[in-house]
């Protein structure tokens, strides 16, 4: 992507799609066990690809943007990402089940705040 056509989306269009790839993740852990989200190597390949896409979305918010909602952990998404994207056989099944179960339904509710109130 070009960095003109990069700069001129705007940051509301990041926080939309990591709401989307965060209720994707979601969705596909539905009603399974941490141990059944494990064994499915299919599901937990597309939730760990849907995290590096959360933190890739959340890049390109800028600080400005990011210090309108301060509860998001704008750094930890982020740091995340790069975990995922750079470190991938170090990553740590329980966190992402805890992060799955505990962070994302907590950071769409936080990100669907930030636009509410900057529409």
């Amino acid at each position: 992507m070009s960095e003109t056509r990069e700069n001129s989306r705007d940051w509301r269009l990041y926080v939309q799609d990591m709401i989307g790839f965060a209720e994707k993740a979601l969705s596909y852990v539905e009603g399974m066990s941490q141990a059944n989200f494990l064994a499915d190597e299919r599901t937990y390949d597309a939730v760990l690809r849907n995290l590096e896409l959360i933190g890739e979305a959340a890049t390109h918010v800028p600080v400005d943007a990011r210090q309108l909602q301060e509860a998001v952990e704008w750094g930890s998404i982020i740091g995340a990402r790069n975990r995922i994207a750079h470190v991938y056989l170090g990553i740590d099944d329980n966190i992402i089940w805890d992060v799955l179960v505990n962070d994302l339904p907590v950071l769409v509710r936080e990100l669907r705040a930030m636009l509410d109130s900057n529409p």
